[in-house]
């Protein structure tokens, strides 16, 4: 399954104003992994930026001067993210912008949205914690994503924190290491996500020695004694009950 994480920066709120993209941002996460294989390209728009827009994400007519305009770099662009699944939050925004500027580059142009599938991670955020904050920021502080870095917006840099976020919603459990020194009680800590670069085949299975068994064991009694109950604990002590049962 190949996903591109995907943000835009722009010169103001509304394309039918005549609003335009000035940066893209895209990450690719293949079987929900980081892959390193991103998308950035600045856009010089051809028109003035708001004030209230370069505020929020710092980038400046001056800087847009020498850089490309869309239609130079639409055709890398649509190939790098033909026919894959694009995480955006708050989509309507970037796909309203993205269907427009594709309009100015060629009227027959097809939509986005028909050449990839699109999937909204606020409207998936705000149905798994309704009535609270679903920002990108509100996010980042629920799911223990660091975003300290994230001073001024930029597309590249929303679109690689919001793939952690995206990540974190979907799949659970992301920072929690059960390994480490940090709780004297459990052993637990949190991490920031790690980005590994595994080659790509099939995984070799390693059974844990005696030793390793022996230390988890360990390791659920120490979380059983600090939280004064381990589901994992019980849900072991049942199995071997069972196999107790059946054996005998």
């Amino acid at each position: 399954m190949r996903q591109i994480v995907l943000d835009t920066e722009t010169t103001g709120l509304e394309p039918s104003e005549g609003h335009r993209i000035i940066e893209i941002g895209c990450v690719e996460v293949i079987e929900r992994r980081l892959t390193g294989n991103d998308f950035h390209r600045y856009i010089q728009p051809d028109r003035e930026i708001d004030a209230g827009a370069e505020a929020v994400h710092g980038i400046t007519n001056e800087f847009l001067a020498d850089k490309p305009r869309f239609a130079e770099i639409v055709g890398e662009f649509l190939d790098y993210c033909r026919g894959a699944e694009l995480v955006i939050h708050n989509a309507p925004f970037d796909v309203g912008f993205l269907n427009h500027e594709l309009k100015l580059w060629r009227s027959d142009a097809p939509a986005i949205d028909q050449l990839c599938t699109v999937s909204d991670s606020l409207a998936l955020a705000r149905r798994m914690h309704p009535g609270q904050r679903n920002s990108l920021d509100a996010l980042c502080k629920r799911y223990g994503i660091d975003n300290a870095h994230r001073e001024l917006h930029g597309a590249l840099l929303d679109a690689q924190i919001l793939a952690d976020v995206y990540l974190a919603m979907t799949g659970g459990q992301v920072s929690l290491h059960l390994g480490g020194e940090d709780n004297a009680e459990t052993g637990l800590r949190r991490e920031e996500v790690r980005h590994l670069s595994v080659p790509r085949g099939k995984l070799r299975v390693v059974r844990a020695s005696a030793e390793e068994l022996a230390a988890h064991e360990t390791r659920l009694a120490a979380i059983h004694k600090a939280s004064g109950g381990c589901v994992w604990l019980a849900e072991e002590t049942a199995d071997d009950a069972g196999v107790a049962v059946a054996t005998g």
